[in-house]
């Protein structure tokens, strides 16, 4: 009798243990995942971002010449990395290579048998096409560009038609104020361009600073009268530009 109740004791205990087994191991492979994905609030703090080039620049010029400085401005649109076009407009004087300047006995400047000043106004449209561009790092840009467009030559006089005289007896034609001769001054139209060279610098994505060479001419068949007598038929001649500008 005894001896039963160890066996059952031991088939009792054996299968005790192989259920705690069974149980252990259903809980084991059931056990439940316990990362924590967090998410935003607001379905908008994540967004999807685009890149979008600058391709408009705008700026002014800084025109020297032969003739003394001029100011301009522009605008440009860049068509893709090597090829882009530009409206420019530009003022500068126009001088005689005949014009001597003299001092008179007062101290007042004055430049003997000159007839009339010149203003020279060309609005061109040009196209620039970047050189070397997989050659030369970004922060110098060479480029080579052209443009034509409607050319103005605004001409006032210079003296008055009244003769005077000096403390000496000499004739001579009272100059007449710069902004004064303008109200007497008259337009005259041909067609212009300009051929040249220059280059961009520095690594700043908001601004444009540029050099350039430019050769500019606006032919007047019938010609000019700058001096007494004298007509000039070719304008322009060779401009150095500095470009001070900004992208957006």
């Amino acid at each position: 009798m005894r001896y039963k109740i160890n066996k059952y004791c031991t088939i009792l205990f054996l299968l005790f243990n192989l259920l705690l087994l069974t149980y252990t191991s259903a809980q084991t492979s059931t056990r439940p995942d316990t990362t924590i994905i967090f998410t935003p609030s607001d379905p908008n703090l994540i967004r999807e971002q685009s890149y979008s080039p600058t391709v408009h620049a705008w700026g002014l010029d800084v025109l020297l010449s032969n003739n003394g400085f001029g100011m301009g401005a522009f605008y440009r649109y860049e068509i893709n990395d090597e090829l882009s076009w530009m409206f420019n407009f530009a003022v500068s004087d126009v001088k005689d290579d005949a014009e001597v300047e003299q001092v008179d006995y007062f101290g007042n400047s004055y430049i003997p048998n000159k007839k009339n000043r010149l203003l020279l106004l060309p609005l061109t449209v040009s196209v620039q096409y970047r050189l070397f561009k997989d050659d030369i790092v970004d922060n110098l840009r060479p480029f080579i560009t052209a443009g034509i467009g409607p050319t103005m030559v605004f001409v006032a006089p210079y003296a008055s038609d009244q003769i005077s005289y000096d403390i000496f007896g000499n004739p001579y034609r009272q100059k007449i104020d710069f902004f004064t001769s303008l109200k007497y001054g008259r337009p005259r139209y041909t067609l212009g361009g300009f051929i040249g060279a220059g280059v961009y610098f520095g690594m700043d994505k908001g601004t444009i600073t540029g050099l350039s060479v430019k050769y500019f001419l606006a032919p007047f068949p019938s010609g000019i009268e700058v001096m007494d007598g004298g007509y000039m038929k070719n304008f322009g001649g060779l401009f150095i530009t500095l470009t001070f500008g900004g992208l957006f």
